[in-house]
């Protein structure tokens, strides 16, 4: 990954055209032929990006970087700040936390928390773009896809659609419903989820565990 910190102005020519000017900025070239161009603000997100394929043409003062699609972004640097190299291999992936990958184990255990008659099929089953946390069968024997979360937010639903438009493309499987399953929920999660027809659980880690609560309930 290469790290340039510079006064620098862009210019975007594509589907559409943009102009940022002149001011120190960061640009990240990635090994995947990846650049970006970032401001001390925004948090993740860049400001402007040419995503791989594409190629960066290094010129005194300009850079250029060209896509497949003939888009480009000429980035104008009039001093360079700071410019330095580092080689960070390849990257593990995530991993999961401890609690969310307990609940995986618990529920994996326990499918009966989803409805009677529920039964595992395979913890980590494996699809082209992932492993779907739990495959199981509900009390009439249909194929269910449940991924497991600690927080429950968009980017999860989103996965499991992933994953279930992949598996109701082999006939062994389809139809596969899908569940997603949480200790909390966000609400812009649950109305995704519900719009593409994912059932949501929210689920109780500290039951599931086996373990009674501190506070008093009434009923």
């Amino acid at each position: 990954m290469r790290l340039v910190i510079a006064r620098c102005q862009v210019d975007y020519a594509g589907r559409l055209t943009a102009h940022l000017p002149m001011a120190p900025r960061l640009l990240l070239v990635k090994a995947d032929g990846s650049v970006s161009v970032h401001a001390d603000d925004r948090a993740y997100k860049p400001l402007n990006w040419m995503s791989p394929p594409c190629r960066l043409t290094e010129e005194p003062g300009v850079w250029t970087v060209r896509n497949k699609a003939d888009e480009t972004l000429v980035i104008t640097i009039e001093e360079v700040l700071h410019d330095s190299s580092h080689e960070l291999g390849v990257d593990p992936g995530l991993v999961k936390d401890g609690v969310e990958a307990h609940l995986q184990e618990l529920l994996a255990a326990h499918p009966d928390t989803f409805g009677e008659g529920w039964t595992l099929v395979r913890r980590e089953y494996m699809t082209a773009v992932g492993p779907v946390d739990l495959l199981c069968r509900d009390a009439a024997g249909g194929h269910v896809a449940v991924e497991v979360k600690r927080r429950g937010e968009i980017d999860g639903v989103e996965q499991l659609t992933r994953y279930l438009e992949l598996m109701n493309r082999d006939p062994l499987l389809a139809p596969v419903q899908g569940v997603f399953a949480a200790q909390q929920i966000k609400p812009q999660a649950r109305t995704l989820a519900t719009d593409r027809g994912i059932r949501c659980v929210t689920v109780d880690y500290d039951a599931l565990r086996g373990m009674q609560r501190d506070d008093l309930l009434l009923f």
